[in-house]
């Protein structure tokens, strides 16, 4: 080990999987040093003017106060490891401070220690982690919780919203992350730049709250970003120790302090990245990949085997089976008997998978009922906006108006005409419903008129697609390309990112992306077309960032009872901050994409997505729909912040959480993964 005294020290990265690997630099300055991690075009993370490391001392109005900074005093290294150590002095003793850096999976690592040596406790202190970037605006992405600013949520007061104007804060319990990082994007000199701040998620060590966890995300200053990882407080929407708590919006989370003993050592560690970014909108996707690479969340074991998921949930599907008269299909709720298309009743989704899934892990009598239920849906009534997916089977009527719900539907159609014609089944009816569907859709995405207002008719294109295949006609695909080109141009940069793919939420949410993804790969598949798979792979990885990467430590409760791991589940939206198993559906398309790019890795992640969402099912065959991995509950009124992570919401057990395990297991046995 050996101390150095030199300037401009620059450390290369060593081979990574990606290109344009950052340098790690080391600037003197007055006989100290600055660090600097920099890419190319000018993107760079540099440590702050005042000080490497910088502690609170105390804590008024809601917040930190009383900060103190200090520089390094030496710079050594040992092996691969560069260090900076240093002292920061306060009144009641002394932190003794260590940075260690060195080249690891295609980033900058660092792993920062605080000793306290003071002869007392250091009461409301708080510790920092503060790397500034170059560049501002809303180019921020904390995945699960921010995007771009969140512009379409935004005005509903429910979700956090950034524009990047100096002055905002944007931080929350690194728990709230499916994926842990954050990462911004600006305009440079001859293109965007890029950075990313990724973080170890961890509870904190002597914590003022229970289970208080260090807390990520952004600050805006003039004409640059801070990124920051703090010892617990959170800010968000003008507002500090605030969380997203409840499905409206924000409750105080006051007093994120620690208070740390004589002799105690904390530590954190961190990666850091600053890249050039290929086209705007796409400076979150090298710090998506780099996540994967840091946690490696493809392995499957432990969790359930498809033939255990499907035959619970086939069992479970026998107690939704209704029929009186010629009405026929699955209900949505457990005890109303409501047949509803798409969204979450997926009454016609079993049509498709009961025809495809092995005898053995099937309903008895599959496909009569595949053959029964879409006879009956078949005969939805139409009305000016398309047809009424939801029937009440005590009062014989059709009702509500939602066009994703069509179109969900739409889809399942379609795949069930194409596998029953196969089958030798009589799909005469279906395709008589699915072409006066289509039919009407396409004619209305003609229209010139036609101005969607979120990314819900995105799930229009895949079904426009199958139907020309099915039926011929150039139309299909020629309202199918118009709203595919349509979403590309307002999401792929960012500028409108996906949202509005469900009904009870208007902001970004994964399955805004999901109907994105499903869009371009169904346009690549009808034409061949290299652009669709670009926007694919873009959308894809929009998804990915609702997709948890990590098994986070829960708290006394319904999942650590259950030993429940939260990899491969998918975070819902901005709003809706909880998680849940929609990605079972989402997977099969994962899997699809990593065929045609030869990427193994989003292969095996698609499995590890739909075997882990089977957690959870009781000996029924039932789960709910919310687990509470983060301090969230989805209701508007709760006592507080505390005791609400780790809890599980297992009533709403709507039909979607049966339907779709059984479509996606269909759509894994055509592509001929075994299910047994």
């Amino acid at each position: 080990m050996g101390k150095a005294a030199f300037s401009g020290i620059v450390l290369l990265l060593s081979a990574a999987c990606w290109a344009q690997e950052p340098s790690l630099r080391f600037v003197e300055e007055g006989g100290s040093w600055r660090v600097a991690v920099e890419g190319t075009g000018g993107a760079r993370l540099v440590s702050l003017e005042e000080g490497l490391w910088s502690v609170a001392a105390g804590w008024e109005d809601d917040w930190p106060v009383g900060w103190i900074h200090a520089r390094p005093e030496t710079l050594e290294t040992a092996g691969e490891w560069t260090l900076l150590s240093g002292t920061l002095k306060m009144a009641a003793g002394e932190w003794r401070l260590r940075d260690a850096y060195r080249a690891e999976r295609g980033l900058v690592r660092c792993t920062r220690r605080w000793e306290w040596t003071g002869k007392r406790p250091a009461d409301k202190c708080t510790l920092s982690v503060r790397f500034l970037a170059p560049g501002g605006g809303r180019g921020v992405v904390l995945p699960g919780v921010l995007y771009h600013g969140n512009p379409s949520g935004a005005a509903s007061g429910r979700v956090p919203a950034y524009t990047g104007a100096a002055g905002e804060e944007a931080f929350f319990e690194e728990h709230r992350f499916p994926m842990p990082f954050a990462s911004l994007e600006w305009p440079g000199a001859d293109g965007f730049l890029g950075a990313a701040l990724h973080t170890v998620p961890a509870p904190v060590p002597c914590g003022h709250l229970p289970d208080q966890w260090w807390s990520l995300g952004v600050a805006a200053r003039d004409g640059a970003t801070e990124f920051a990882l703090l010892s617990g407080p959170c800010a968000a929407n003008g507002k500090r120790s605030v969380i997203k708590a409840v499905q409206p919006g924000f409750i105080p989370y006051p007093d994120a302090w620690l208070t740390v003993p004589p002799g105690t050592v904390i530590e954190k560690t961190f990666y850091l990245d600053a890249y050039g970014v290929a086209a705007e909108g796409s400076g979150f996707r090298r710090p998506v990949h780099a996540a994967l690479r840091m946690h490696a969340p493809y392995s499957s074991g432990g969790m359930p085997a498809f033939s255990d998921i499907l035959r619970g949930k086939s069992r479970y599907a026998e107690t939704r089976w209704r029929e009186r008269g010629t009405a026929a299909g699955f209900s949505k709720y457990p005890d109303k008997d409501i047949l509803v298309m798409g969204w979450c009743g997926q009454a016609d989704a079993p049509g498709y998978a009961l025809q495809v899934l092995p005898d053995s892990l099937s309903p008895p009598d599959g496909r009569a009922r595949a053959q029964k239920a879409l006879d009956f849906l078949s005969t939805a009534e139409f009305y000016d906006g398309g047809f009424h997916t939801w029937y009440h089977l005590d009062t014989g009527k059709w009702d509500h108006h939602e066009p994703l719900s069509q179109a969900q539907a739409m889809l399942s159609f379609a795949n069930a005409v194409r596998v029953g014609r196969a089958n030798g089944m009589d799909t005469s009816r279906w395709e008589d419903f699915l072409r006066r569907a289509c039919d009407f859709h396409a004619g209305r995405i003609l229209d010139p008129a036609w101005n969607p207002k979120s990314t819900d008719e995105a799930f229009f294109v895949a079904p426009l697609c199958a139907a020309r295949a099915l039926f011929g006609g150039e139309r299909f695909l020629e309202a199918a390309r118009k709203a595919g080109d349509a979403y590309a141009a307002r999401s792929v940069g960012m500028r409108e990112p996906y949202w509005g793919g469900t009904l009870d939420a208007s902001c970004e949410d994964k399955e805004g992306a999901f109907a994105a993804l499903q869009a371009f790969l169904a346009l690549h598949d009808a034409t061949g077309e290299g652009k669709y798979l670009d926007w694919a792979r873009h959308a894809c990885d929009v998804v990915l960032t609702y997709v948890v990467v990590w098994d986070m430590d829960l708290p006394a409760g319904r999942l650590r009872d259950h030993a429940f791991k939260t990899r491969g589940w998918t975070a819902v939206s901005p709003q809706n901050m909880h998680i849940d198993a929609f990605g079972v559906l989402i997977a099969p398309l994962v899997r699809r994409l990593g065929v045609l790019t030869d990427d193994g890795t989003l292969r095996d992640l698609s499995l590890l997505m739909y075997r882990s969402c089977g957690q959870l099912m009781d000996p029924h065959g039932s789960q709910g729909e919310q687990p509470m991995h983060t301090n969230y509950a989805q209701r508007g009124e709760v006592n507080g912040p505390h005791g609400l992570r780790g809890g599980y919401v297992e009533t709403w057990t709507v039909f979607w959480l049966t339907a779709h395990f059984l479509n996606a297991a269909a759509q894994f046995a055509e592509m001929g993964v075994p299910l047994d």
